[in-house]
């Protein structure tokens, strides 16, 4: 416990006091499960808190609201409750047994001991329980979790586990490489099993784009990714995303140019994921994960870049033509793409358009046009972009220049 309490401050540290008190009270059958527990064991920073109540978890966790004023979201079809204080989020879970009634589908659940909710969980490791409710909790480890932990293994707890759930195999290498575990060798043997038996095809993009977040959003992600390439998970997930990245020497060019800070760094992964499909195969693989609006922009715009390639890479491309072929794309597409591509003019160019060219404006504005005798309506946008380009290739400098310009419009159009 004491272990639990030194890797947690803030909000979290707040919430295991007030349900550990409560626990204790009132003898409720209240555990801290899973995730919290293994890094406590492994003395890593404990982030979020998932608790396990042999009971009704909803009715805990409205008493808790009402008592504490804290938020409260409740999932009636699993038994779950979400308590918010401040910032913070902490599931509390009602003891339950699952079923799959076919590979790959949502499991049917059922309410059931804490010995049915550890043999649920995906990996050993993760199949860990600290009883709150006892004054001096010993760690509940009915599947040999904390020798897993030791010998550094992930390993499944039963050769359903990623039939039942392909899921898994996303979070089996995630779990490897952000641990510096590996897989247990009969892990490994049903891992690609799973996969050799196309175990996705089974599984929705939702689910899938959501384990892929996670992978993304990893403090380093280029390991996991560069697991997942080795052993094919992305071929799996669609056979269009056969072409490997080398994460070994992508992950570092990302990760300068977009400090572990960045909150774009996710997308920037994405993008990379992205850039070596051919048209067809990105627009297929962008359906097959229902990827939402600014995802969806990054990865199209990231396989964009690179079916643009030889027009970026054309020595007489001037500043004009380079902001026509880029303008409208996402910027974080743009940015991954400088940081990974491996021709240095498309790199330099993209870093122009970034931090130059697109911030180009004409001196002279819509109005200014307007009054100076052109009808409002589309030649009006025309000849601002006319004038922005004039200016991306240095051809004028200054606003006279630019009306100059406006007037040899006008009069081509009265002498027309």
């Amino acid at each position: 416990m004491a272990a639990i309490q030194e890797n947690l401050d803030g909000a979290n540290l707040f919430i295991l006091h007030t349900l550990r008190q409560r626990a204790l009270g009132q003898s409720l059958p209240l555990y801290l499960v899973g995730g919290p527990v293994r890094d406590a064991i492994l003395g890593a920073q404990v982030k979020d808190l998932d608790f396990v109540l042999h009971g009704d978890a909803v009715v805990l966790a409205r008493s808790l609201s009402e008592e504490m004023a804290w938020g409260l979201v409740v999932h009636p079809r699993f038994g779950t409750a979400t308590l918010t204080f401040q910032d913070t989020a902490i599931d509390i879970v009602t003891a339950r047994r699952e079923t799959y009634q076919t590979p790959g589908a949502l499991p049917q659940v059922t309410p059931g001991s804490i010995a049915d909710d550890l043999s649920r969980r995906d990996f050993s490791i993760n199949a860990l329980a600290l009883p709150l409710f006892d004054s001096n909790p010993r760690v509940l480890d009915q599947h040999h979790g904390l020798q897993d932990l030791e010998d550094g293994q992930v390993r499944v707890l039963h050769p359903a586990s990623f039939t039942d759930d392909p899921t898994r195999i996303l979070r089996a290498i995630r779990y490897e490489q952000r641990l510096g575990f590996r897989l247990q060798a009969q892990t490994e043997d049903l891992f690609r099993s799973a996969l050799d038996n196309r175990a996705f095809d089974a599984v929705s993009g939702d689910r899938i784009r959501h384990e892929l977040d996670k992978i993304l959003q990893e403090v380093s992600p280029a390991p996991v990714l560069q697991r997942a390439s080795e052993l094919g998970v992305f071929q799996s997930i669609h056979p269009a995303w056969s072409k490997r990245l080398d994460f070994s020497q992508v992950g570092p060019l990302l990760e300068k140019a977009f400090p572990a800070d960045d909150p774009l760094r996710p997308l920037a992964y994405l993008a990379a994921l992205a850039f070596p499909l051919p048209p067809d195969s990105a627009a297929q693989v962008l359906r097959r994960l229902n990827l939402p609006g600014r995802h969806a922009a990054v990865f199209r715009d990231a396989q964009t870049l690179r079916e643009r390639g030889p027009a970026l890479s054309l020595p007489s491309l001037s500043k004009s033509q380079l902001f026509q072929q880029l303008e409208g794309l996402h910027e974080t597409a743009l940015k991954a793409v400088a940081a990974i591509s491996p021709d240095p003019l498309i790199a330099q160019r993209l870093t122009e358009y970034l931090q130059e060219l697109r911030f180009v404006r004409p001196a002279l504005g819509g109005q200014a046009v307007v009054a100076m005798g052109v009808p409002p309506g589309p030649t009006v946008g025309h000849l601002i972009k006319k004038l922005r380009n004039a200016r991306l290739d240095c051809k004028v400098q200054s606003e006279e220049e630019e009306r100059q310009i406006v007037r040899r419009v006008l009069a081509n159009r009265g002498g027309g």
